[in-house]
């Protein structure tokens, strides 16, 4: 037995729909370039890290994803802990819907990463040096998700990925393991995002 819907639920529920659909219209600005240039920076500097300390990846697949693993963490608490102060201060009433709208967008792609990663190194460890190359399709997917509601040029970023992510599988080889495959990939990547964020806002264009 249904009973009908209070007139106050009913506003309440038109109040958040409406919100929602502004949301979505509505550029994000939460993600600062500055942070974003910095997760660049971070990702040379794992890919130093990993030319000193381990030279031959194939045989250490463990501590090559520590490694990244481990730099693809604190760059997501970087940015997550900029984004909500910034969303917060910049779009003010509508920033949980923002939030919201900005994890919907990327966060399957960082899901489906996540997976594969698990699905590689448990079942199938011979094919572990595909892992850069999906690792940035992935990601590049993420980006193109997010293209809707960020600076049209962000499209640029996403390319790049794909780029990136589809170069690394045509190695068709452990040379995808190399550290400069994810770090040229990532760290030029995030400065290209920097770039966008900085100069492609709507805010900046006009």
């Amino acid at each position: 037995m249904s009973f009908p819907m209070h007139p106050l639920d009913k506003a309440l529920g038109d109040i958040t729909s409406i919100r929602r659909q502004v949301a979505r219209t509505t550029e994000f600005r939460g993600y600062g370039a500055a942070t974003l240039a910095a997760t660049g920076v971070l990702a040379l500097v794992a890919a130093v890290a990993q030319a000193l300390l381990l030279p031959d990846p194939a045989s250490h697949i463990a501590n090559y994803l520590r490694i990244w693993i481990t730099t693809a963490i604190l760059s997501a608490v970087l940015i997550g802990m900029q984004t909500l102060t910034r969303t917060r201060r910049i779009h003010s009433g509508m920033a949980d819907e923002m939030i919201l709208m900005a994890v919907e967008q990327f966060l399957p792609s960082v899901g489906a990463g996540a997976l594969i990663s698990i699905v590689l190194v448990r079942l199938v460890p011979g094919s572990v040096w595909m892992l850069p190359g999906l690792w940035q399709i992935t990601f590049s997917l993420g980006v193109f998700s997010s293209c809707r509601f960020l600076p049209k040029p962000m499209t640029a970023a996403g390319c790049w990925y794909l780029l990136t992510g589809l170069t690394c599988l045509g190695l068709g080889d452990t040379r995808a393991l190399t550290p400069w495959t994810m770090g040229i990939a990532y760290g030029l990547g995030q400065l290209l995002v920097a770039a966008v964020l900085l100069w492609g806002s709507k805010e900046n264009a006009e």
